[in-house]
């Protein structure tokens, strides 16, 4: 490979995102941008005594990938990813290889003649972690650690810390633990002292005689602990799905109709909830910056209501954990009326940011809702990607939530793609069913109406299902 250009397409970052007016005070971005990472301190849990200390350390790290199949700009594309990727979860990238071969190697991911040539890299550049482009069999990472002589970690695992470092809610905290503690089980190992806790005699709680036995080793207890963990997890991520659910079926009965704001990681997809909604969501130039799923209430300009939810960004192969862990928050797409899929107009790959998606989305059992293309950062690029983009997918829109371009025909194509209210009511409401008359504001279109003796007289467009309600409610 040409190392000096494919080195710095792979370091090479963006500025970081100015903060707009409409993203509100951004207390969350401060609070995360407070904690300082100290160069110099080692990675050995055993050479720091405090916690904290821990938690500011700072990895020197080397990347590796196998470029199987695809072209070599797909395979920069995917190192300079995952370069964002370590960056994100508090890095610093010293050099990266990328080597062209047709399988990994089952032993050791890159084989072992590039193993010894990294061993070399690594220690000439002083780095302390090597991060792969995939996710390694138990064996091939610990191999490679053997050889290479640092600590070795796959991508699914910097995602997991990533989403450790980001996740805020209560069930966000939950289904991240749950995705880690399923990645950690089939990786545990022994390291040759302590592996067994014996139990005999007195110390045995009076058990005496027959119970001298070897007793569990230490894997074994780490494994039971954690498959008690994970169930307990699972209960309590299950009884926080009740409650979101209930909010949901609450959304569903008022006949607020939903959209979802779905993407790819940093599209912009929170910059473009706050330029609609002015919601303050936490905006930040980094992968998966937002994970907790936010909801605002905002109205179509024909008057209008309808909710809009921010998701958690993909990535590509995004780990299967995390997919099945965030299943619950990934419904409030399956359950939307329309999906607004943001796009980063950006990206030197865009149709690979939309393919990968549409996949997740997939997977959650949404593909049939229908969907609404949105390019964000259109100040960003000339006018020859744009041109080009318009022809990758026709009908789609550019906007930019940094300057407001395209917001307002946004809102127009919302409103027009939204369930519209096509059944027309005329009839006098007695005035204990308020509460009608407050969802046929909500949710419908009101032509006339006027405040009777009788009760409200009242002529509007309607849902079906509102229709049928006002005209068992209606005086005769």
């Amino acid at each position: 490979m040409n190392s000096e250009s494919a080195i710095d397409r792979i370091l090479r970052r963006g500025a970081a995102a100015p903060i707009s007016e409409f993203d509100g005070d951004q207390l969350d971005l401060e609070e995360r941008a407070s904690l300082r990472r100290v160069a110099g301190l080692s990675t050995e849990l055993e050479d720091i005594s405090e916690v904290e200390y821990r938690q500011l350390r700072l990895e020197k790290v080397v990347l590796i990938g196998v470029w199987g199949s695809g072209t070599l700009t797909d395979a920069e594309n995917s190192m300079r990813e995952l370069a964002a990727l370590a960056e994100t979860a508090g890095a610093q990238v010293l050099d990266g290889v990328l080597q062209r071969r047709a399988m990994p190697d089952p032993a050791s991911y890159l084989g072992k003649g590039k193993a010894n040539e990294l061993t070399e890299l690594v220690r000439s550049l002083g780095a302390d972690t090597v991060i792969a482009n995939a996710e390694l069999a138990p064996s091939q990472r610990r191999n490679l650690e053997d050889i290479v002589k640092v600590k070795v970690v796959d991508r699914t695992a910097i995602i997991l810390d990533i989403f450790a470092q980001h996740a805020k809610s209560r069930e966000g905290k939950a289904q991240v633990e749950l995705a880690q503690l399923e990645y950690l089980l089939p990786r545990l190992r022994g390291w040759g002292e302590s592996m067994s806790r014996q139990a005999g005699g007195q110390a045995a709680g009076g058990q005496g005689i027959g119970s001298r036995g070897p007793g569990e080793t230490k894997i074994e207890l780490d494994r039971r602990r954690i498959n008690t963990r994970m169930a307990k997890l699972r209960r309590e991520i299950k009884e926080m799905k009740s409650a979101r659910d209930t909010k949901r079926s609450q959304r569903d009965k008022a006949g607020v109709p939903q959209v979802a704001i779905a993407g790819y990681t940093n599209a912009g997809k929170s910059s473009l909830l706050n330029r609609l909604t002015k919601a303050g969501v936490l905006v930040e130039n980094a992968l998966f910056a937002t994970l907790d799923p936010t909801i605002r209430k905002h109205q179509t300009p024909d008057g209008r209501d309808y909710t809009l939810a921010d998701t958690v960004g993909f990535v590509r192969s995004l780990p299967h954990q995390l997919v099945e862990a965030f299943r619950s928050t990934l419904e409030e797409i399956s359950g939307a009326d329309l999906i607004v899929h943001v796009v980063d107009a950006t990206d030197p790959d865009p149709q690979g940011q939309i393919q990968t998606v549409r996949e997740v989305i997939a997977q959650v059992e949404a593909s049939n809702i229908e969907e609404l293309i949105v390019f964000n950062k259109a100040d960003l690029i000339d006018a020859d990607t744009e041109v080009r983009l318009r022809g990758l997918v026709p009908g789609c829109l550019l906007v930019s939530a940094r300057d407001g371009r395209g917001i307002a025909d946004l809102e127009v194509l919302i409103a027009e793609r939204l369930p519209k209210p096509n059944e027309k009511f005329e009839g006098v409401l007695p005035y204990d069913r308020g509460d009608l008359v407050s969802k046929v504001h909500l949710t419908g279109k009101v032509i006339e109406i006027e405040y009777l003796e009788a009760g409200t007289r009242l002529v509007a467009l309607v849902s079906q299902d509102l229709a049928a309600e006002l005209r068992q409610a209606r005086q005769s």
